[in-house]
């Protein structure tokens, strides 16, 4: 019988699932759609851009040995991305069949609080109290967090792109649980509320709960005081959407994990959407009982990474257009160079800078903006450039900084090159793309060709390792 498209990659995914961890499987295999299957090339449909970068990043080989292995040695893959073209008609940037659905795959035993069968007229609303004749319920959310001023940048486009999808669609994507994580003052907080405020724009009748952490486990505490557990435990099943904010918290209340336990398995047998956040990734959180855990990674868990140079500068002016200021170029640069620990820093440091400016009656300049963020700089370290580590690369090995950038292929000049690249993927926050652009305008795969290329040879030759050693202690002191 001859293959189909979907004939060839359910048997891929057959291979793959075998050699990756589940939850590795989750995130990055199963929003994959077969499209088409021409002679002996599959192609397949991902996500986002970020999507596909992290795929040839990471599962390459393991893609191309899959491919070979159902279409033969001349099998080859090929990828359909979808763009975000940034329609605000759609609101959305995936059509209807751009977000697949995985469904419930889980194979676990449902548990479920005993619960009446309708809600009592009296139920109490832990934000609303007490008494309700009908659910009128306050979402909790801070309409300035919205998506629109959400800026996109590597550091965060997939879990930008599934925050569209879920909001496009609650509960009924693969993304549920959603999961955010990040360090502190990268923008959990800003998305997870901005993806409930789109649910609620998109989707009016929907009931939408934002709460902390710490919040809910006050609440818990006082409905055992209360005596009112069922009214608290039937407010939260009774949402369509919950927003959990910081839910690392909850290490080491049990009792709290427990009914949160049973709450989250009613909303998500139900279709309902949970969203959560956290500063670890589900594997790296501690004090958490097991069976919630894996809970949140049944989903699609996304992290936030510290922004880029150019992410950094769109967020900047992003705020100077939403507050009604302008700053020169080299101001908004200069900021966004020095400050990059987090986004919340980043934003404070412009503040601080419109504050200064405005008590001492001085035009903002370069000048002012050097000699007012010194406290906000002193603290911070310092981004290595690209153009730095090329620099000092090229010095290292006597070859001309414009031949590294040149089509030539000599062997000293490939491997200065391909050593710029990979300190540069490692040792600055460039996304592959702004890399391969940096050095002579090649393409992200032949950055993780040289990365790849480099790591090799550090594991197999002694002197090359010597070379990389001898660079990176240099970058260190400078």
């Amino acid at each position: 019988m001859q293959n189909t498209c979907t004939t060839v990659w359910n048997n891929s995914l057959q291979t793959i699932k075998a050699n990756i961890p589940n939850q590795s499987y989750r995130t990055w295999f199963e929003p994959i759609s077969p499209l088409k299957l021409e002679g002996n090339v599959l192609t397949v449909q991902v996500p986002s851009l970020f999507f596909y970068e992290w795929l040839e990043e990471h599962y390459v080989g393991l893609l191309r040995k899959t491919v070979k292995q159902q279409l033969g040695e001349e099998g080859r893959l090929e990828y359909n991305i979808v763009v975000d073209n940034k329609s605000t008609n759609s609101g959305s940037p995936y059509s209807a069949a751009s977000v697949p659905s995985a469904g419930n795959t889980h194979g676990s035993k449902s548990q479920s609080m005993p619960t009446p069968a309708t809600i009592s007229k009296d139920l109490r609303n832990p934000f609303v109290i007490p008494g309700l004749k009908k659910l009128n319920v306050d979402p909790q959310l801070n309409s300035n967090y919205t998506l629109e001023n959400y800026v996109e940048g590597d550091c965060n486009r997939l879990a930008r792109s599934a925050g569209f999808a879920v909001a496009a669609k609650p509960g009924a994507t693969s993304f549920n649980p959603l999961m955010i994580y990040g360090a502190v003052g990268l923008g959990k907080t800003h998305l997870a509320q901005a993806i409930g405020n789109e649910i609620k724009r998109t989707h009016p009748d929907k009931l939408v709960i934002f709460v902390s952490c710490e919040k809910f486990c006050q609440q818990f505490v006082e409905s055992l005081k209360n005596n009112t557990i069922n009214d608290f435990v039937n407010f939260y099943q009774a949402m369509d959407v919950i927003i959990m904010d910081d839910v690392h918290n909850f290490a080491g209340k049990e009792k709290t994990q427990d009914i949160f336990f049973h709450i989250f398995n009613h909303l998500h047998q139900s279709g309902k959407q949970i969203i959560i956040t956290s500063d670890k990734a589900p594997k790296d959180l501690s004090g958490l009982e097991e069976r919630l855990l894996s809970r949140f990674k049944w989903g699609l868990s996304a992290d936030l990474q510290i922004p880029e140079l150019e992410t950094r500068i769109a967020i900047l002016r992003k705020k100077m257009a939403a507050d009604g200021i302008d700053l020169p170029s080299e101001v908004v640069e200069y900021v966004a160079h020095h400050i990059d620990n987090n986004i919340r820093e980043l934003e404070g440091a412009m503040v601080s800078l419109l504050a200064q400016s405005s008590l001492n009656k001085k035009e903002i300049d370069l000048s002012l903006a050097k000699s007012m963020l010194k406290n906000f700089i002193k603290n911070t370290t310092k981004e290595i450039s690209m153009e730095f580590i090329q620099k000092l690369v090229c010095e290292y090995f006597e070859v001309p900084v414009d031949l590294v950038k040149s089509p030539t292929r000599k062997r000293e000049v490939v491997q200065a090159r391909q050593i710029s690249m990979y300190l540069s993927k490692s040792l600055t926050k460039s996304s592959l793309k702004s890399i391969g652009a940096f050095y002579g305008g090649r393409d992200h795969s032949t950055v993780i060709y040289a990365c790849q290329t480099v790591e090799d040879l550090i594991d197999t030759d002694k002197k090359f390792k010597g070379y990389v050693t001898d660079i990176q202690k240099k970058l260190k002191m400078n």
